[in-house]
């Protein structure tokens, strides 16, 4: 009997998919598979392709597991397309000349990027976004550009302007539409997402195209005149303009095409010929639809292949839900999110000031249809599968944010078990509970390999962890919660053990209650700095030292605890001095101002309150900071998971509208809390009336002015998931507010997991806010006294690290850029002029001075 041969063209994340479900059904092992792929390399994770900029190598991106493509006998021809089709002889011909005979054959082109037909768009300087190697040409231009545009403010044209700012670029976004991400958020939603988009320094265009692209003598890009008669100075275009099936081959052999596109297909995504698929972004699936994302590629692979193995299985249509980060703002859509249905209502919950805007579209008997989340998308991984069902609690609690309205927790009991948790491979939570009590899956990466859930875009990570250990606490299974591989034990618990037996080092920590294979080893990058902090917290009670440099303690501590610093992109690092409160005076003033002038370093003013100074290299940091201390300041421990900032607004002594001394009270609070180490790091304000603005409400702990007093506030955070404070008491003194302080923030040290913000603590622990009033204002567990003894002893103990330093040949050693060279510089730390200050030589960064990664993953110096 003759073996089968099974040609797939096309090997994209769908092309893998389409190997994978292939193998699962024993097809690959009756069957020669041949693979003709266009691109260098095998299918590689497109939907993650940004994070290359974040130093994500190409190799990392692999979507193909070690042996995959040996262990199954796949034949995988990388750089050689297809380039014609002869059904009447059955043969694909390659771009090389080889010629595979098929009995089927399978089309996953893809999709090529659309460039809007404007003059100069093929001048040098202009690019798409789509592959790697467009990465690496982006990037190696970028070296020599100051101004980069994208054609296109949707989902790939926002990750390209983070591309570009992230490369340093000033970078502008131009949308043909109103609004930005026009197809997956409606005019509230994007114009949220605008305002975010530039505050993030990212100047946005919309209601305008591109008519132009200028060149300058050399043909290369100069500017871009736009349709409104304006235009923009820039050297770089990237077009992402949309995408268009790649459906050449297909119209070239007669296979039936859609008007605008796309290889036709049934329910079994085979085309007119019935030994001819396609699946992915080339086909016009059953319901007349090009679908662009991943999930539904996915599904179509899955229905090819059971078609090829004689299964039952159709595709007549796909869930469109989005979750994105996007120039780090949290974007999602799903379901109806433009309320399209007839008689349905909004649901809508807008903050402007935080950038956050919640959408929800309901029915008049209260069903879910979809929504839209800008700014803050933490619900999206249970509100989409409630779409289409009743929602537990009404639809206006679930868009109000955390700390407003009534307590609302959705949890994975609310969701039915036909629920689909998965989207990009169609997994619902029946199928992952079964994948825990039937194939004994106990861990999330378990329950991964055993479902594919979790493995496309992430989104669904969260949920997935929650359904995982409530199936195993349904079942009895003890849910291992240790902090790492290294310890059993979790944070709080690790936290109780140094404390009680005033365990003073890690080694000791670790061969003592470490697991048993963990002890005698080294620990790891999870343990080792949460332990760090653990015993930096609790030096003063148990004995150890204070300075995070001293002996054992220095190999526990992050990156930029190790030289008391903030590392930053060229190799060099930042410097922020304390300005409690945000007062200074001119006399500092000068000094800083001074110190920047004398080592060239760019200056910026923080919204904190306080003076970056950029771009120091690692010999300098002792000289910069002798000069500071000399004047009076002290480590800002911007480098630390500890208190950063107090701000303050000028309260009763200078504001009309004061009611309290909102900067001495600031100055006061920041000068008791500096350096306390915590699981993370930690905000303050001071507002001196309710006008509120220090923006009290948005930090760790805030404070604001009543005629009464003070109101506490907890639990507040602002960045890429904004929480407003919860009240946690009022009208206190000053006495009572510094007390309530003390142990709520001793109370957070002891209980919150390892980088666990006040805001994610307050809502994780176990009886939320009303349990941490109980403990800190009430003292319902009786620990208020140690917790206030415990920070005495930090207040009491407290001295400068960089002081401290400063004092000490022997740790002054470490600050070298090389530890056999002690007094040669880094070569590679250099600066260009921007704007009569300095920033770092992009350009140096990728030259040959530093490692340079090749398109096979390794590196050449």
């Amino acid at each position: 009997m003759t073996t089968p041969t099974i040609v797939l063209v096309g090997h994209g994340m769908v092309g893998q998919r389409f190997l994978e479900a292939l193998a699962d059904r024993g097809l690959t092992s009756r069957a020669r598979v041949v693979v003709l792929c266009e691109e260098p390399r095998p299918a590689y994770d497109r939907v993650h392709l940004s994070s290359y900029f974040a130093g994500t190598g190409p190799e990392s991106l692999s979507l193909v597991e070690a042996g995959f493509m040996a262990e199954h006998g796949i034949e995988l021809h990388l750089g050689d397309p297809a380039v014609a089709v002869d059904r009447q002889a059955r043969t694909v011909t390659a771009r090389s000349g080889l010629t595979v005979g098929y009995d089927t054959l399978v089309l996953a082109t893809g999709s090529y990027p659309f460039v809007p037909p404007v003059p100069g768009k093929d001048a040098g300087g202009c690019f798409v976004y789509r592959t790697i190697e467009d990465l690496l040409a982006i990037e190696e231009y970028a070296m020599t550009s100051r101004t980069g545009a994208v054609v296109g403010g949707g989902l790939l044209g926002l990750e390209a302007a983070g591309a570009l700012k992230g490369l340093g670029l000033d970078t502008h976004v131009v949308e043909f539409a109103p609004r930005l991400m026009p197809v997956q958020v409606d005019e509230g939603g994007g114009e949220a997402l605008r305002r975010t988009v530039e505050d993030m320094g990212v100047a946005v265009h919309t209601g305008v195209g591109t008519q132009e692209i200028l060149t300058a003598g050399d043909g290369s890009v100069r500017a871009m005149a736009l349709s409104d008669g304006s235009s923009l100075d820039i050297d770089l275009v990237v077009f992402s303009a949309g995408v268009r099936p790649r459906d050449q081959l297909a119209r070239e052999c007669g296979l039936p095409v859609g008007e605008r596109g796309g290889i036709v297909v049934d329910a079994a995504c085979r085309t007119g010929d019935p030994h001819v698929y396609a699946i992915g972004e080339c086909a016009l699936a059953s319901d007349g639809r090009v679908y662009g994302l991943v999930a539904p590629g996915y599904e179509m692979a899955e229905t090819a292949a059971k078609a090829i193995a004689g299964e039952e299985g159709s595709f007549t249509g796909a869930d469109t839900s989005t979750k994105l980060k996007l120039l780090g703002v949290d974007v999602a859509s799903f379901g109806d999110a433009h309320g399209a249905t007839a008689g349905c209502l909004d649901v809508v919950y807008s903050d402007s000031r935080s950038g956050v805007y919640r959408k929800l579209v309901v029915s008049r008997d209260g069903v879910l249809l979809g929504g839209i989340l800008v700014g803050d998308a933490e619900q999206y991984g249970m509100l989409r599968p409630l779409t289409g069902s009743v929602p537990p609690v009404p639809a206006e609690q679930l868009v109000l944010p955390a700390g407003a309205g009534a307590p609302v927790a959705l949890g994975p009991s609310a969701l039915p078990d036909e629920a689909v948790i998965c989207s990009c491979h169609n997994v619902t939570k029946g199928t992952i509970r079964g994948a825990v009590t039937e194939h004994g899956c106990a861990t999330v990466p378990e329950v991964k390999k055993c479902t594919r859930a979790g493995t496309g875009c992430g989104s669904c990570v969260k949920v997935l962890g929650q359904l995982v250990t409530a199936e195993l606490e349904a079942s009895g299974v003890e849910v291992d919660k240790g902090l790492c591989g290294c310890f059993a034990h979790t944070r709080q618990e690790l936290f109780e053990i140094v404390r009680a037996l005033r365990v003073t080092g890690f080694r000791e920590l670790l061969d003592h209650h470490g697991r048993e294979g963990a002890r005698g080893g080294d620990g790891c990058e999870v343990c080792k700095p949460a332990v760090g902090s653990i015993i930096a917290s609790l030096a003063p009670a148990i004995g150890a030292s204070g300075y995070v440099l001293d002996g054992e303690q220095a190999a526990l501590q992050d990156t930029n605890d190790h030289f008391l610093a903030n590392l930053q992109r060229n190799g060099s690092y930042s410097i922020v001095p304390r300005i409690p409160g945000g007062e200074i005076t001119p006399e500092k003033l000068i000094v800083i101002g001074e110190v920047a002038r004398d080592f060239g370093l760019y200056t910026k003013i923080t919204g904190g309150q306080r003076i970056d100074l950029f771009g120091a290299r690692v010999d300098q940091l002792p000289l910069i900071w002798a000069r500071l201390v000399d004047a009076g300041f002290e480590s800002g421990h911007a480098y630390g998971k500890a208190l950063r900032t107090v701000k303050s607004c000028v309260g009763q002594t200078w504001c009309r509208y004061g009611v309290q001394d909102s900067v001495r009270m600031a100055i006061d609070l920041e000068l008791r809390y500096r350096g306390l180490r915590s699981p993370h790091k930690l905000k303050s304000a001071v507002s001196g009336c309710q006008r509120e603005c220090a923006e009290a409400r948005s930090k760790d702990f805030g404070v604001i002015a009543t005629v009464g007093g003070w109101n506490l506030y907890v639990g507040g955070n602002g960045g890429a998931t904004p929480r407003h404070a919860d009240l946690l008491a009022q009208d206190l003194s000053d006495a009572e507010l510094v007390r309530l302080i003390d142990r709520f923030l001793m109370f957070y040290i002891r209980t919150a997991d390892r980088l666990e913000r006040t805001s994610a603590w307050l809502e994780r622990i176990e009886g939320g806010l009303g349990h941490v009033r109980d403990v800190v204002v009430h003292d319902s567990l009786g620990i208020c006294e140690e917790l206030e003894r415990q920070m005495a002893g930090h207040v009491a103990n407290y001295r400068d690290e960089w002081a401290q330093t400063l004092d000490d040949p022997e740790r002054l050693r470490r600050f070298v850029s090389f530890v056999n060279a002690p007094g040669v510089p880094d070569p590679s730390v250099r600066f260009v002029p921007e704007r009569d200050q300095v920033k770092p030589d992009l350009g140096l960064l990728a030259g040959p001075v530093l490692a340079v990664r090749t398109l096979e993953g390794t590196t050449t110096a």
